[in-house]
């Protein structure tokens, strides 16, 4: 433990997964060895990358890529470019990523990788220099049937191109190596907006379970948090719904609505533009007529008296202790992790006391854990990689009935597993934390054992 006590956000994943099979592991303690061999990654690789400039110097940063389980699949997860990053946060997103990628359905290992590299403020040609330099290593290490990567935070659709490129002149092949491409070499329609439009599909179902089958988003007040993909595109789908998004943030505060009517598609689609620009929200508000008001430094969770939703987008643990019981106060009843690891597990032990406590629906507030809520993203990656197999491509509506039935059947996994092997049975509605964990951990075990990883 001494080596994982350095990795805290990694800790802190491995704990909240443990913790919560303790009531599986109980019943089959012959698992324990899973669970001690799982949480070693099978292969870390992190080598050097040097990139010139527009003036001519030379800079150095850090690449990496952890390979932490092939259990079910190539190794399957996002590459991030953010200053942050370091070997613990890139554990703690490719372990969270094993299971994540197993409640999909779809054939996927779990991995991460990245750099400590800012492409904020640079141009296309450093950008473009930098992807080709980190390529030249990385594709080393990857291939189509054995690690397929695809964006995080610092990697869209033009790092992806570049990335992509630069694959293909060192490996002299056109193959489905990155996930996330332009449509026109191999990408998938829906892929931005399946993070966030999974993440509306995965709380439809909670609400349809507590509240009955006919009910839906018409008239719920939602919070979210962030301002990029996830976020936008989950507002966009809330409001389709007939929802209303109160707030939006990003790292230098929160817009929350003045208006009953809340965000419109064409203030998420200002925003979007704005942030193509590396540009905040507080430049919006200046082009927004009085429609909102700007929090500087603050998040979502507090700035209201009454929501129904809460949907944190942004980053890891930012929904604190103290901003869960906000959340209770204003009296939100489904919360769901478009982030990965979005609570603290302070946060995690109030929605789940909340749950578990409540006679009645209306007084639960009830958690969609990010591993199932927001593996839309990676569910498309997936149906991207079965689309460069078969050299097709889906149309924008097949693709969203596909994402839709994959959420549903994640939603129905969880729920399952959760009654199945619930501590606490006599609860109105079961812990979906647990639930998830538990159906990942199972389904990555058992092919692991028939692999020969333990016995």
């Amino acid at each position: 433990m001494s080596n994982i006590a350095r990795e805290p956000e990694f800790e802190q994943a491995l704990n909240e997964l443990t913790s919560t099979l303790a009531p599986f592991l109980a019943q089959n303690p012959e698992y324990k060895k899973a669970l001690e061999v799982v949480q070693i990654p099978e292969r870390i690789i992190q080598f050097r990358v040097l990139w010139e400039d527009d003036e001519g110097n030379v800079h150095a940063n850090r690449g990496f890529r952890v390979q932490f389980n092939s259990a079910l699949g190539p190794y399957k997860g996002g590459l991030r470019l953010h200053p942050s990053v370091n070997l613990s946060i890139l554990k703690f997103l490719g372990f969270e990523q094993i299971f994540k990628n197993a409640l999909t359905g779809l054939m996927m290992g779990g991995g991460k990788g990245g750099s400590d590299f800012d492409p904020k403020g640079r141009s296309d040609s450093e950008i473009r220099r930098f992807c080709q330099s980190f390529m030249a290593e990385l594709s080393r290490h990857i291939g189509p049937l054995t690690d397929v990567p695809a964006g995080d935070i610092g990697v869209g659709g033009r790092e992806v191109g570049f990335l992509f490129g630069a694959y293909k002149k060192h490996r002299n092949e056109f193959s489905g190596i990155l996930t996330g491409k332009g449509l026109d070499f191999g990408g998938s329609h829906i892929r931005p907006e399946a993070t966030g439009y999974g993440l509306v599909y995965y709380v439809s179902w909670m609400i349809k379970h507590a509240e009955g089958s006919s009910a839906g988003w018409t008239g719920k007040k939602v919070l979210i948090s962030g301002s990029g993909n996830v976020a936008q595109y989950a507002a966009l789908k809330v409001i389709e719904l007939g929802g209303v998004v109160l707030t939006l943030s990003d790292s230098k505060g929160a817009l929350l609505s003045t208006s009953a009517e809340g965000f419109t598609p064409d203030d998420i689609a200002a925003i979007g533009a704005l942030k193509l620009k590396h540009k905040t929200l507080k430049d919006f508000l200046d082009s927004s007529n009085g429609k909102f008001t700007y929090h500087a430094g603050a998040r979502p969770w507090t700035l209201v008296e009454k929501a129904d939703v809460a949907l944190p987008s942004a980053t890891q643990n930012e929904v604190s202790e103290e901003e869960a019981k906000a959340l209770l106060k204003a009296g939100v009843k489904y919360i769901a992790e478009g982030s990965n690891m979005g609570c603290t597990q302070e946060a995690i032990d109030v929605f789940e006391a909340s749950r578990a406590a409540a006679k009645v629906a209306s007084e639960a507030c009830w958690l969609g854990p990010a591993k199932a809520a927001n593996a839309g993203g990676v569910a498309v990656s997936g149906l991207e990689m079965s689309q460069n197999s078969a050299r097709i491509q889906w149309t924008r509506e097949e693709v969203d009935e596909k994402l839709s039935t994959i959420m549903e059947n994640c939603y129905n996994d969880c729920f399952n597993t959760a009654r199945k092997y619930a501590e606490d049975k006599d609860a109105l509605l079961p812990s979906l934390v647990a639930g998830a964990n538990t159906a990942g951990f199972i389904k990555v075990a058992d092919a692991m054992k028939a692999q020969g990883d333990w016995w």
